[in-house]
């Protein structure tokens, strides 16, 4: 048996790889080296796709890629190769999509078998090494499968040859043109109504997952009239979220999904593009609904990724952080024993904790029946009651206790592991939630942070030609279209915290580089890949992006970041390329339902016009500063608040439509001008005059888009 794989993998810049480097599978990167290898010895090809997070695929690393005899197996009637979906997600996203038509079912870890060429024929997700739980055994596919690539060669690539048609089709949208309209909204949301829990909120049954841009798309509808249930909707869902184990409840931040339909025990891992978007629900939720609860879920979702999940020294946020320790623990670091929490705390503090969370001698975990998964289940009310406190007592006891746990869980369990690689399009996405909360929280740091990450990745992964790389650091790894979009928005955030014109115009060059190299200029939206880029290899379709899974669909956000930078500049290249990327999906939209809630979310900006709130006045005017307060208290999706002074004006930092009205001002007085699209209304004086006219604004175009 050959034994090059921890000389093949050992220093990768993938961690997950790198993690499989001293298994005895002899393992190659994805490449042409082993299409090459796989062509001349006339093998199938053993594709594992999975992430260094993905728990069960540390699963089938230990049952099946350790063991020294399927190793053998795989060895001799195969070429391995091993992807980090992370890493690269045009890969796993054109693989997904095939295993999902063999299979029903995608997901990691992604096993795949595939032609020489690349071409898939066969897959599932995770398989047992020998036959369990429903699932046929590893060893006995494994020799199944090359037996048949032997014997029935030119039958199964006739069958690789019809899943990729098949999967061409799928990816390429043809057909699905369209008209924008009030009825496609009304369609995802529709779905999104038949899906919701009301008993514990959120959408569908268990698994449980969180939908980010439906909750927001929820939002921004119950402005519209008849849209008021559609707040009962978000405050459950925000609610029954914030109150489960699905939330870490001692150290903040959430996992990435529910095992339940309770929010109660989660899949314990943590996953960066999840806490954004989660973020900013919940700054939005409170912006719309006023509840404390939500800024407080908002602050400890910060504090996590504060200590936890990003880069203080040098900026940037992490990509993940792992379940457990081993595969013998699951959530063993987050969870709590009823002994665990009496060692830590004082009698008083110990009852308290387990009336709250719910901590009993036999708690929810199956791998340890003793382990509790914290989740809130009594209010501070009862705890009051039962403790013969008041409620405001109840509380600092409570704030005591979590503080002591908290401290005993980073000082006495090992930390699970953190992949400190820094992709750009979720670190972009970290920057505009942290924007977003020194707007509605008035963290200043938050801004802070957010600018120096940003200022990074321009700094280590912008190219002027080409667009964003897809990660900062390690060999050259070329961009996706979601690197370009969610960068772009955040350079627009970035610019509209700062009227740092630098920020603007690489936010434009980037979508001008995303139309140009990315663009379908016939059909309409964008495609993932680059039309230059190198040859991917292997399933060689193209894919346009469209569905919230898991991050919001990238043509979507390309739709929206085209039309904020329409209200900016004027220029009819970004209006028209929104609406041709709209109409592209808009014959398909309903089928996706709340799968395709940002794009409901992109057809209502486009609808309806980017609403911009110019803050005039000298720097340090607390008349001004009341009135950029109050713009930033009311949550508009799409919403541009600029705090512009003299000086700004003076430095040329103003973007060509805003040059084209402010001037016209006293930007010594101060005020606000609120404009829609090329509608501006008198500028305003008052703090509570432009609150009113910020809702008016909302509910009237709200209203026209439905009409």
């Amino acid at each position: 048996m050959t034994n090059h794989s921890k000389n093949r993998l050992k220093d990768s810049a993938s961690p997950y790889l790198r993690s499989a480097a001293h298994q005895p599978v002899d393992w190659h990167e994805w490449g042409e080296d082993a299409f090459q290898k796989a062509r001349a010895e006339s093998k199938p090809i053993l594709l594992d796709i999975g992430a260094v997070w993905c728990h069960w695929c540390h699963v089938i690393d230990r049952e099946s890629y350790e063991n020294p005899e399927i190793a053998a197996l795989i060895n001799k009637f195969y070429i391995p190769v091993k992807v980090d979906r992370d890493e690269r997600p045009d890969v796993d996203s054109r693989y997904q999509s095939a295993v999902s038509a063999i299979s029903g079912q995608g997901g990691w870890p992604l096993t795949a078998f595939l032609t020489p060429d690349g071409k898939p024929f066969f897959g599932g997700t995770y398989f047992p090494p020998d036959d369990a739980m429903g699932r046929p055994g590893f060893r006995r596919i494994l020799l199944s499968i090359a037996e048949a690539f032997k014997s029935r060669r030119a039958e199964v690539d006739s069958s690789a040859e019809a899943l990729e048609d098949a999967v061409a089709k799928a990816e390429i949208f043809h057909g699905a043109r369209g008209i924008v309209d009030s009825g496609l909204v009304d369609s995802i949301l529709d779905s999104a109504e038949q899906l919701f829990d009301r008993t514990h909120g959120g959408f569908g049954q268990a698994p449980k997952f969180p939908h980010s841009s439906v909750i927001d798309l929820m939002l921004e509808r119950e402005k519209w009239p008849g849209g008021a249930s559609l707040q009962g909707v978000v405050e459950k869902t925000l609610s029954g979220m914030a109150a489960g184990g699905f939330h870490d409840q001692i150290g903040g931040g959430f996992h990435r999904y529910s095992v339940d339909e309770r929010w109660c025990v989660p899949h314990f891992e943590k996953m960066s593009y999840d806490n954004s978007e989660l973020l900013k629900n919940y700054l939005h939720g409170y912006q719309a609904l006023g509840l404390a609860r939500y800024r407080e879920v908002a602050e400890g979702t910060i504090s996590w990724v504060n200590e936890v999940l990003s880069d203080q020294t040098r900026s940037g946020f992490c990509a993940s952080q792992d379940a457990d320790q081993t595969l013998d623990d699951d959530g063993d670091y987050f969870t709590w024993t009823l002994e665990e929490v009496r060692a830590v705390l004082s009698p008083e503090e110990a009852r308290a904790i387990e009336i709250y969370y719910d901590v009993k001698p036999h708690g929810e975990m199956h791998h340890n029946p003793e382990k509790n998964v914290l989740w809130i289940a009594a209010s501070t009310e009862m705890v009051a009651r039962d403790l013969k406190l008041s409620d405001d007592d109840v509380k600092l006891l409570l704030a005591r206790a979590k503080g002591k746990m908290l401290e005993a869980r980073r000082l006495r369990r090992p930390t699970p592991a953190i992949d400190e690689t820094i992709y750009v399009g979720w670190n972009a996405m970290f920057v505009s939630a942290y924007l977003e909360a020194w707007r509605v929280l008035g963290r200043e740091d938050c801004r802070a942070f957010a600018l120096r990450t940003l200022d990074r990745i321009l700094v280590e992964a912008w190219d002027k030609s080409k667009g964003f790389l897809h990660r900062v650091g390690g060999p050259r790894l070329e961009g996706s279209l979601d690197d370009q979009v969610f960068a772009a928005a955040a350079l627009l955030d970035a610019y509209e915290a700062t009227l740092d014109r630098g920020y603007f115009e690489v936010a434009e060059r980037a979508m001008r580089i995303a139309v140009e190299r990315f663009g379908d200029a016939e059909g309409g939206g964008f495609f993932d890949r680059a039309k230059d880029a190198a040859p991917m290899g292997g399933l060689e379709v193209r894919r346009k992006p469209l569905q919230d899974s898991p991050t919001p669909g990238a043509n979507s956000i390309a739709a929206i970041v085209l039309d904020r930078l329409y209200a900016f500049t004027g220029e009819r290249l970004y209006r028209d390329w929104a609406e041709k990327t709209l109409e592209a999906f808009a014959g398909r939209v309903p089928q996706y339902g709340l799968f395709a809630a940002t794009f409901g979310l992109a057809a209502l900006l486009h609808a309806r016009g980017v609403l911009q709130v110019v803050i005039l006045g000298t720097e340090g005017d607390p008349q001004a500063a009341e009135l950029e307060k109050a713009a930033n208290g009311i949550y508009r999706f799409g919403k541009a608040v600029l705090r512009v002074t003299p000086e700004k004006i003076a430095a040329a930092s103003l973007a060509p439509a805003l040059r084209e009205t402010l001037p016209h001002l006293d930007a010594t007085k101060a005020q606000a001008l609120v404009c829609v699209e090329t509608t501006c209304y008198p500028p305003i004086t008052d703090r509570s005059k432009l609150t009113s006219l910020l809702a008016e604004v909302a509910t009237g175009a709200a209203g026209a888009v439905a009409k």
